[in-house]
Protein backbone atom coordinates (compact mmCIF):
# COMPACT_ATOMS: atom_id res chain seq x y z
CA UNK A 1 0.00 0.00 0.00
CA UNK A 2 1.30 3.31 -0.72
CA UNK A 3 1.41 6.14 1.59
CA UNK A 4 -0.23 9.74 0.64
CA UNK A 5 2.19 12.56 0.27
CA UNK A 6 2.55 15.11 3.00
CA UNK A 7 1.99 18.38 1.91
CA UNK A 8 3.06 21.02 4.60
CA UNK A 9 3.06 24.07 1.78
CA UNK A 10 0.79 26.88 3.77
CA UNK A 11 -0.61 27.48 -0.13
CA UNK A 12 -1.84 23.76 -0.86
CA UNK A 13 -3.44 23.68 2.74
CA UNK A 14 -4.78 26.99 2.48
CA UNK A 15 -5.88 26.64 -1.36
CA UNK A 16 -7.14 22.93 -1.34
CA UNK A 17 -11.41 23.93 -0.65
CA UNK A 18 -10.71 26.70 -3.61
CA UNK A 19 -8.70 24.31 -5.87
CA UNK A 20 -11.68 21.93 -5.37
CA UNK A 21 -14.14 24.32 -5.97
CA UNK A 22 -12.36 25.03 -9.65
CA UNK A 23 -13.94 21.85 -11.02
CA UNK A 24 -17.45 22.56 -10.27
CA UNK A 25 -18.68 24.29 -13.32
CA UNK A 26 -18.99 28.03 -13.21
CA UNK A 27 -18.16 28.70 -10.06
CA UNK A 28 -14.42 27.76 -11.17
CA UNK A 29 -14.17 31.76 -11.45
CA UNK A 30 -14.31 31.95 -7.56
CA UNK A 31 -10.84 31.18 -7.35
CA UNK A 32 -9.91 32.79 -10.31
CA UNK A 33 -10.93 36.10 -8.49
CA UNK A 34 -10.82 35.57 -4.77
CA UNK A 35 -7.45 34.12 -4.48
CA UNK A 36 -5.31 35.36 -7.34
CA UNK A 37 -2.58 35.31 -4.86
CA UNK A 38 -2.26 31.42 -4.06
CA UNK A 39 -0.78 29.25 -6.43
CA UNK A 40 -2.42 25.71 -5.82
CA UNK A 41 -6.08 27.69 -6.61
CA UNK A 42 -4.76 29.59 -9.31
CA UNK A 43 -3.27 26.43 -11.12
CA UNK A 44 -6.64 24.26 -10.32
CA UNK A 45 -8.94 27.28 -11.40
CA UNK A 46 -6.86 28.07 -14.43
CA UNK A 47 -7.34 24.22 -15.20
CA UNK A 48 -10.90 24.40 -14.10
CA UNK A 49 -12.19 27.66 -16.45
CA UNK A 50 -10.57 25.42 -19.57
CA UNK A 51 -12.53 22.40 -18.80
CA UNK A 52 -15.48 25.21 -18.21
CA UNK A 53 -14.82 26.60 -21.29
CA UNK A 54 -14.81 23.26 -22.86
CA UNK A 55 -18.05 22.03 -21.31
CA UNK A 56 -20.18 25.09 -22.81
CA UNK A 57 -18.39 24.33 -26.48
CA UNK A 58 -19.78 20.93 -26.37
CA UNK A 59 -23.22 22.04 -25.23
CA UNK A 60 -23.03 24.16 -28.33
CA UNK A 61 -22.19 21.38 -30.77
CA UNK A 62 -24.86 18.96 -28.95
CA UNK A 63 -27.33 21.56 -30.46
CA UNK A 64 -26.45 19.76 -33.95
CA UNK A 65 -29.09 16.70 -33.85
CA UNK A 66 -27.41 13.14 -33.93
CA UNK A 67 -23.50 13.30 -34.20
CA UNK A 68 -23.65 16.48 -31.91
CA UNK A 69 -25.86 14.63 -29.38
CA UNK A 70 -22.82 11.83 -29.27
CA UNK A 71 -20.33 14.03 -29.06
CA UNK A 72 -22.05 15.98 -26.46
CA UNK A 73 -22.74 12.52 -24.45
CA UNK A 74 -19.16 11.52 -24.78
CA UNK A 75 -17.60 14.57 -24.42
CA UNK A 76 -19.97 15.23 -21.39
CA UNK A 77 -19.11 11.94 -19.87
CA UNK A 78 -14.65 12.70 -20.38
CA UNK A 79 -15.37 16.33 -18.43
CA UNK A 80 -16.74 14.96 -15.29
CA UNK A 81 -14.69 12.25 -15.00
CA UNK A 82 -11.10 14.83 -15.42
CA UNK A 83 -13.54 17.25 -12.80
CA UNK A 84 -13.65 14.01 -10.78
CA UNK A 85 -10.09 13.43 -11.17
CA UNK A 86 -9.35 17.01 -10.35
CA UNK A 87 -11.51 17.10 -7.45
CA UNK A 88 -9.49 14.05 -6.02
CA UNK A 89 -6.38 15.72 -6.67
CA UNK A 90 -6.64 19.07 -5.43
CA UNK A 91 -8.12 17.36 -2.07
CA UNK A 92 -4.46 15.36 -1.91
CA UNK A 93 -2.50 18.28 -2.30
CA UNK A 94 -0.90 17.62 -5.73
CA UNK A 95 -0.70 19.69 -8.79
CA UNK A 96 -2.24 17.65 -11.36
CA UNK A 97 -2.21 18.61 -14.70
CA UNK A 98 -4.41 17.50 -17.14
CA UNK A 99 -4.23 16.15 -20.41
CA UNK A 100 -4.40 18.93 -23.30
CA UNK A 101 -6.30 21.07 -21.15
CA UNK A 102 -3.62 21.11 -18.59
CA UNK A 103 -1.49 22.69 -21.42
CA UNK A 104 -3.64 25.43 -22.73
CA UNK A 105 -4.43 26.25 -18.72
CA UNK A 106 -0.84 27.19 -18.61
CA UNK A 107 -0.81 29.93 -21.23
CA UNK A 108 -3.92 31.89 -18.88
CA UNK A 109 -2.22 34.90 -17.32
CA UNK A 110 -3.98 36.23 -14.86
Amino acid sequence: MVEPKKHDDPAVQEGKIFAVVAYLWILCLIPLFFKKENKFALFHGKQGLVLFIGELALWLIGIIPFIGWLILFAGTLTCGVLSLIGIVQALLGNFWKMPVLGDIAEKISI
